[in-house]
């Protein structure tokens, strides 16, 4: 069992603070977030006070199999961390081995040392706390997670989030949480598993090494879902994750385990989102998993996550700047996420019909069969991994056109709604 490392007892003092930016979640998302916002200067030419809270502690539990395009992670300048490159996949049927060469080398990574490397492009006041939600005008939280909570927040300009430690008051809140979406907005739906829309996956981490970066489509496992082995030099990432939120699969993992001859030892497991969610609501930004911005069929998160954090960063920079207002920086971050709601509508689709073929042991090796000859698969993984290219990490965006800024920011985050 891991060790917290997080502050407990007389260390859990309280806090009450009030800064420029708030961003709840030390992940990669909310780190890559307040990467963009480092040396950021306000208008009145001091820096911008930048606070990001977390429950545990930078690095501290990671939630993944860590593992990425290798382009990203030596664009942030994150190398140091990567443990294995791998310049192909193999997908196994339980008829079939395929081998396919990828465009661009993926790789895993260790994941304390890939955060304490991201934190430290920042610039930020780093505590840990757990966020308990928003607080209303009449000092109650309100939003979709609090139980009967429905009233609207207050309209001011700062924000109120109340942790187990004591309240951080901002103009600009980001939820970079995870999937349960702590602060969404009142009214919100907010479901959760197994009727979300959520894969949930569990992973062993042996100590030992292996080649290959590899994916089952195999119902000995799982019906509709995948599973893998993700080496990492010293130690194999080991995994069962289903499309189905409702199927447990401690077992699967312990029976893939058995049959490849690794140790079940060290267990990590999460619930996955797939289906994109409101990048704004309420005033409030989310990004990452708080978003649904992991990738349905792949469940490949990190990728979205930093893409999203670095387009979020960027536009909290131009707010703080005084080069747009907040209501204009939800509005082009609600349309960010929206313009790329038709991928994440064909995955999901893709998704379903591999949870069709998985049992179907002759349709699925044809399937993939399909999808194997060189033009096709290059094409394809072009089109897949060309969504969020890491080019993207090099970009510097313009103030777009003036928005009007009395729109709520609800209303900003039809687009992404919808």
């Amino acid at each position: 069992m891991p060790v917290r490392a997080t502050k407990r007892g007389d260390e859990r003092t309280p806090i009450d603070l009030d800064c420029d930016v708030l961003i709840c979640g030390a992940s990669f998302a909310g780190l890559a977030i307040a990467r963009e916002l480092a040396g950021t200067i306000r208008p009145d030419g001091e820096p911008l006070r930048v606070v990001v809270i977390d429950r545990y502690e930078i690095g501290e539990r990671a939630t993944s199999a860590c593992a990425a395009p290798l382009p990203w992670i030596e664009a942030l300048g994150l190398g140091e961390a990567v443990r294995q490159t791998f310049p192909e996949i193999v997908l196994r049927t339980r008829r079939k081995r395929f081998a396919w060469t990828l465009p661009e080398p993926f790789c895993t990574f260790d994941y304390r040392l890939l955060c304490t490397l991201l934190a430290e492009q920042g610039d930020f006041l780093f505590d840990t706390a757990k966020v308990e939600g928003r607080v209303g005008p009449d000092g109650e939280l309100v939003g979709a997670g609090v139980d009967g909570g429905t009233r609207p927040p207050a309209s001011e300009d700062v924000i109120t989030i109340r942790t187990d430690r004591g309240d951080v008051r901002a103009p600009l809140v980001v939820d970079a949480l995870g999937w349960r979406r702590v602060l969404a907005p009142p009214g919100e739906e907010n479901i959760q598993p197994p009727e979300a829309y959520l894969s949930r996956g569990l992973e062993i981490h042996p100590h030992g090494s292996s080649g290959d970066l590899e994916l089952f489509l195999d119902p000995t496992y799982v019906p509709a879902g995948y599973s893998w082995v993700f080496p990492a030099d010293h130690e194999v990432r080991v995994g069962v994750g289903s499309f189905d939120p409702t199927y447990h699969v401690k077992d699967p993992t312990l029976r893939l385990a058995k049959d490849l001859d690794w140790d079940p030892v060290r267990f990590q497991g999460n619930w996955i989102p797939h289906k994109l969610r409101p990048a704004t609501g309420g005033g409030l930004f989310f990004a990452g998993d708080s978003a649904g911005h992991c990738l349905p069929l792949s469940a490949e998160g990190i990728r979205p996550a930093l893409y999203f954090g670095l387009a979020l960063g960027r536009e909290l920079r131009l707010v703080a700047e005084g080069r747009q207002t907040r209501e204009q920086a939800l509005r082009r971050y609600a349309a960010l996420s929206a313009e790329k709601e038709p991928a994440y509508t064909w995955l999901l689709r893709f998704q379903r019909l591999t949870g069709w073929l998985v049992p179907r042991s002759r349709a699925v090796t044809a399937a993939v069969s399909l999808c194997s000859p060189d033009a096709v698969n290059r094409r394809a993984w072009r089109t897949y991994l060309g969504a969020f290219p890491a080019s993207f990490v090099g970009e510097r965006p313009a103030p777009g056109p003036a928005a009007p800024a009395q729109r709520d920011a609800d209303e900003l985050a039809a687009p992404a709604a919808a």
